[in-house]
């Protein structure tokens, strides 16, 4: 039996051809583009994801010639919404990111109405633009021509999750999963259904929205016509942080992860017990299985990671590749006192400020591409230590190591600093793609390749512990300093 993992995250689709060990057998990976119109917008255009995992899975199932597909799994960039015509699939308009955060003034609105409590009370999140939920009060009332057709049902709107499961089926399915439904704002993550008060609250029809269903199951069925001669049992879906916790085998109560994507995401295992966060976090749910359990976790986002090391590549152009940065961040011994806040589309938890942008202090004459580098990468290493010490309140236990994956998780000087900052040991493992892994892992969980959760413990394997050595706490002092001075410059 062979797994077809589809990995669709914010800057490209990666696929993997994943065997019955549990090992990747073939990989495709096709980037799509980014689109910034205004000052703080960010939009993909769903037919470019759809193109890119029609390319990335035809390079995997080319790299292994004659491979035969018996499930496939999904995961996915969580919070974007797109939508798309019922019939023929296009889209009316490009897809909304997560990163978006045109609705900073809308979400204030709502916050000064007293809608904060009851909204984090069902979803387990606070007011954000972050979330689906004001993106499509926006489109409500921006593009009424679109929420016309919204409100007739001749548009349906979804995650990329079920976009992509729309595409892969003809049109014949529209369903989202627990965990992608729990980071929309519109779902009740205590009874797992959409709740009629938030949909009032951010003018969205039920009628437009999927069908929540289980995260591995027999859930949809692909389209020979429409993917690539492929007629396969869909078993698996989940959105890319849950989908790491669980490919990083985070299966009991206290498992701790850290993905470093385009932001960075670090989720705590919290069982069948909803934790609510009282210092900046959010409560998600992990994963549902067939029988209606529900898996919770605490989850802080950090919005801007890997786009950093984004961002010196396109943007200043002090690096020629993202693995440049570091060689360049070694060169130098330090970061010769350079400190900076990368807040390129606002800060995330624990902070949550859409409006905060992006600093660099301590800048002289000798200041050189290296120090910023090297600041980036502890920038990156800090904002991860402020979640997790929240995790450690809001749980009231201490954190014995700490899992990570994602693409920045290749540097070595990233995870020794993180080691160093957090105290604890940080474990890499073999596979760094530990998103597309998860959705493989549920997927053959429910196409019943595994037999049960402790079956697919073993699909983990360690690379690298990176043991803690001692660290000057005030650099993370003065840090934290630079983020107070950062919400001030607005």
């Amino acid at each position: 039996m062979t797994i077809l993992s589809i990995d669709a995250g914010t800057t490209g689709v990666t696929c993997l051809l994943v065997n019955e060990q549990g090992k990747i057998i073939a990989k495709g990976y096709q980037e799509f583009d980014q689109y910034f119109p205004n000052p703080g917008w960010v939009e993909h255009e769903p037919e470019q994801i759809w193109q890119a995992v029609l390319a990335s899975a035809s390079m995997a199932l080319d790299a292994s010639p004659g491979t035969t597909v018996s499930a496939v799994g999904i995961t996915n960039q969580r919070e974007t919404i797109a939508l798309w015509h019922r019939e023929s699939l296009n889209s009316p308009r490009r897809a909304i990111v997560w990163q978006d955060r045109r609705t900073a003034e809308l979400v204030a609105g709502l916050r000064e109405q007293g809608l904060e409590e009851t909204v984090r009370d069902k979803t387990g999140l606070g007011l954000d633009p972050y979330f689906s939920s004001s993106k499509l009060l926006w489109i409500a009332q921006n593009e009424p021509e679109i929420w016309t057709q919204v409100q007739e049902g001749k548009l349906a709107i979804g995650t990329i999750d079920s976009y992509l499961v729309a595409r892969l089926s003809g049109g014949l399915s529209h369903i989202t999963d627990a965990s992608n439904a729990s980071r929309t704002q519109l779902m009740n993550i205590n009874t797992g259904h959409w709740d009629a008060e938030l949909l009032e609250m951010f003018h969205v029809p039920e009628s437009a929205l999927p069908e929540i269903v289980p995260n591995f199951g027999h859930l949809a069925q692909t389209s020979a016509e429409h993917f690539l001669g492929i007629s396969a049992p869909i078993t698996g879906m989940a959105g890319d942080q849950q989908a790491a916790l669980f490919g990083q085998a985070g299966f009991e109560v206290g498992d701790n992860k850290c993905t470093y994507g385009t932001g960075a995401f670090i989720l705590q295992n919290t069982g069948s017990k909803r934790v609510a966060s009282k210092h900046g976090l959010l409560t998600t749910i992990a994963w549902q299985t067939p029988d209606g359990s529900i898996t919770y976790a605490l989850e802080g986002s950090v919005f801007v990671a890997g786009s950093a090391v984004q961002w010196l590549r396109d943007g200043l152009k002090i690096i020629d590749s993202a693995p440049a940065i570091n060689g360049l961040a070694e060169s130098v011994d330090d970061s010769d006192g350079i400190v900076f806040v990368p807040a390129l589309t606002g800060l995330g938890a624990p902070q949550w400020d859409p409006e905060a942008r992006g600093t660099i202090f301590g800048i002289t004459r000798g200041t050189t591409k290296a120090h910023i580098a090297r600041a980036t990468l502890e920038a990156l290493a800090f904002q991860v230590r402020g979640v997790v010490d929240a995790i450690v309140k809001d749980a009231g236990q201490k954190i014995r190591s700490l899992r990570v994956d994602g693409g920045a998780a290749a540097s070595n000087l990233l995870l020794q600093t993180q080691a160093d900052c957090l105290g604890i040991p940080v474990l890499r493992g073999e596979n760094l793609a530990a998103t597309g892994m998860g959705a493989a892992m549920l997927a053959g969980l429910g196409a019943g390749l595994w037999k049960d959760f402790d079956a697919l413990s073993n699909v983990f394997s360690l690379d690298r512990e990176f043991t803690p050595a001692p660290f000057d706490e005030n650099r993370y002092v003065r840090f934290n300093k630079a983020i107070e001075l950062t919400r001030l410059f607005k």
